[in-house]
């Protein structure tokens, strides 16, 4: 395995032997498919020219649900099999996936009367097996004394129910699909981009030249199948390979704002934005999540636009009864991704994108041993594993026989030993700033590696400090995850095995003492570099949003 990682070691070892699987894109999909895959014995590489889960799977709304909206426009089956794979998620992860309660306004002159959605819910609740608590009409004297936050002067009713989120965000439950398949001796890469690729038809391999960002290295993976994973990038990648599939994708961009805290319960609130589309506040590391966007786009490079944040804004502040309008000045950050939704080749569907649904579908090319998988959502995504397994088992590469189950967290009893150890160590107690309990909190984002976490504070108390103020990671934190989770920057340390960049003013991200603390706990000698490469990175990224927004602003004016 490579834990404490040589990255020269690691393309050594993507060039050095034949696979059976490689798989480029490194999101949920093709995280899960490197975790299925490798625990059933299969030598399995993942490479991502990014780092893990940085396009779609770092920028979702970062909930598991079975797709209410869905049922507005018949997909039955869709939601019954979304609703399963939720319930599913949340028996197999159930301290990573949490029931979370969805308080729905309804305006006057909506679509559809209160009670027709109540009994929507009601079918979804049926649909889903009445695995969540059970849904509940509102009337406006409900939501007047529950939420005096909402703004009841157009609300005639609404529904509460309930479906699942991540609390942690999307990007970190992927990447506990990567750690899986690591430890199951899958050879895996961040910062490494797949330039061509060849059947070798004479040896029945797929040669694919892969060069390293960070080494400027290129080296030759030979692998018996290969899987397009590239989320956004399916398309790009197949015309590279000169191939074409029964499918595409359509981008829709959706964009998030991170404001400062709005509501204390751990509650969805949820509205139908002017659009139409459903329109969501969310709980996110002590902040509010708000969003989302759905603009049709021709390319997944995305950035936020004033038009996106004057859309959130403005809707956040219809809908809400704040003693002071939300202004961009409460921006803390921003998240910014495209969905790829799926449609087949010759179809423009050039009606109503709104409509389109996240199902995945996955192509298998058996003549060129190549697999396309477009679409999806985090949901759905042990089906998509499941479904891969299915495909492999079609090649020849696996026997049906024997299948290893290839998801899920480690067993409570181990959960229950650790949690027995860390009350003898006093980490049982409610965190403060925090409604949960530093083991809890660790036995979520590390799994079985909260051990390690454990010994090192008892070792040595001193790495129970936070470096930062107002965030719970420990020192010991950064330590484990330097030495486990493949971080090459800050931004991967930041944005996505933490929320820190997320739920941090950029003043504190530029001028913090304790952000140099942070960095050479993880980088060591390199850490005052890395923070320096990081802050020209941060100011690089806002300048160049402010800038494209300005663009657009002076087009406007000059009519162009």
């Amino acid at each position: 395995m490579f834990n404490d990682v040589n990255r020269n070691e690691v393309l050594d070892a993507l060039g050095g032997v034949t696979f059976d699987v490689l798989v480029v894109g490194a999101g949920v999909n093709g995280a899960v498919a490197a975790s299925a895959l490798s625990r059933q014995g299969l030598k399995v590489a993942l490479i991502d020219r990014n780092d893990f889960g940085a396009q779609c799977s770092s920028n979702s709304s970062g909930l598991a649900w079975g797709g209410i909206k869905y049922l507005e426009s018949n997909e039955y089956r869709l939601v019954r099999r979304l609703c399963k794979s939720r319930n599913r998620l949340v028996d197999n992860f159930p301290s990573q996936v949490k029931e979370v309660r969805f308080y729905t306004s309804i305006q006057k002159k909506f679509r559809w009367p209160s009670w027709f959605i109540y009994l929507g819910s009601v079918l979804y609740w049926l649909m889903g097996s009445g695995y969540t608590r059970f849904p509940r009409l509102l009337f406006k004297s409900n939501i007047v004394k529950e939420q005096p936050i909402v703004d009841a002067g157009k609300v005639v009713g609404g529904v509460e129910y309930s479906d699942c989120y991540l609390p942690d965000g999307d990007a970190r439950f992927v990447f506990g699909f990567v750690n899986s398949a690591v430890n199951n001796n899958a050879v895996v890469a961040n910062y490494v981009e797949a330039l061509t690729s060849n059947k070798n038809e004479v040896a029945g391999l797929w040669e694919t030249s892969i060069r390293d960002s960070l080494l400027k290295r290129t080296v030759t993976v030979r692998s018996r199948l290969l899987i397009n994973a590239c989320g956004p990038q399916v398309d790009l990648f197949n015309s590279v390979l000169g191939l074409e599939t029964q499918y595409k994708h359509k981008l829709s961009k959706g964009v998030h704002l991170i404001v400062p805290r709005l509501l204390e319960e751990e509650k969805i609130l949820t509205f139908f934005a002017s659009d139409g589309r459903l329109f969501f506040m969310i709980p996110f590391g002590g902040r509010t999540c708000i969003g989302t966007t759905d603009t049709i786009v021709e390319s997944p490079e995305v950035r936020v636009s004033e038009e996106d944040r004057d859309f959130i804004l403005k809707n956040a502040n219809e809908l809400l009864q704040l003693e002071q309008p939300l202004t961009k000045d409460d921006i803390i950050s921003e998240r910014c991704g495209v969905r790829p939704l799926v449609v087949k080749q010759g179809s423009e569907q050039s009606g109503d994108w709104f409509k389109l649904s996240r199902k995945h579908e996955i192509h298998s090319c058996d003549k060129k041993n190549y697999v396309c998988i477009y679409g999806g959502k985090l949901t759905d995504c042990i089906n998509v594993g499941e479904e891969i397994l299915t495909i492999c088992i079609a090649h020849g590469l696996l026997n049906d026989e024997g299948m290893e189950k290839w998801y899920g967290e480690p067993p409570r009893e181990e959960r229950d030993r650790f949690y027995r150890l860390a009350s003898k160590s006093g980490l049982n107690g409610i965190e403060r700033d925090s409604s949960e309990s530093i083991a809890t909190r660790w036995w979520r984002l590390y799994g079985e590696r909260a051990f390690e976490l454990l010994q090192a504070v008892n070792e040595n108390p001193y790495l129970m400090q936070r470096p930062l103020p107002g965030c719970p990671y420990s020192q010991c934190e950064f330590v484990l995850m330097a030495k486990y989770e493949r971080i090459q920057n800050l931004e991967d340390l930041l944005r996505r095995r933490t929320n820190i960049e997320l739920t941090q003013a950029q003043s504190i991200l530029l001028s913090h003492p304790a952000m140099l603390s942070i960095s050479t706990l993880v980088f060591g000698e390199q850490g005052a570099t890395k923070l320096e490469e990081y802050r020209h990175g941060l100011v690089s990224r806002d300048t160049k949003s402010k800038a494209q927004a300005n663009r657009r602003i002076a087009k406007k004016v000059v009519g162009c």
